[in-house]
């Protein structure tokens, strides 16, 4: 925030099993100790807050409403959040050789934003198909 000037839109917290009760507002702060986390709403006012548990896969979101979070109801495991033009979901992929729910943003749309190694594919994969219109075959020895 000092470098930028502004507060983040969004904070996101992988639940930890040290710091459930702090990422979950369930901490209150002690005298001359830091502020906790949850006061983000107070001290930064950042619209979201999300929190995802990799142990029992949830997702919970909060939004900064009238100076305070609200947990919105999730009917799905993802969230459209308006102000920054982004949304969070779980999806269910193989990432880094494993398999599991892993958070990912996506557009207004609801495509998945790539990350870099399915762009650098993508990009291999358009190479080939130019080549190919120029009648050179990609996959061929030299």
């Amino acid at each position: 925030m000092w470098q930028e000037g502004v507060s983040p839109f969004v904070v996101v917290e992988l639940l930890s099993p040290h710091t459930e009760d702090e990422d979950l507002g369930r901490t209150e702060q002690k005298d001359n100790q830091p502020p906790t986390k949850w006061q983000y709403e107070k001290i930064l006012r950042i619209l979201y807050y999300v929190i995802f548990s990799r142990y029992t896969e949830r997702l919970q979101v909060f939004s900064l409403q009238g100076g305070h979070y609200q947990e919105l109801n999730l009917t799905e495991s993802k969230v459209w959040m308006p102000d920054i033009a982004l949304g969070l979901g779980l999806w269910q992929s193989e990432y880094a050789g494993i398999n599991r729910l892993w958070l990912r943003w996506y557009d207004r749309q609801g495509n998945w934003i790539s990350t870099e190694a399915e762009q650098e594919r993508q990009r291999a994969e358009r190479l080939a198909e130019q080549l190919r219109a120029l009648g050179i075959n990609p996959d061929s020895e030299p």
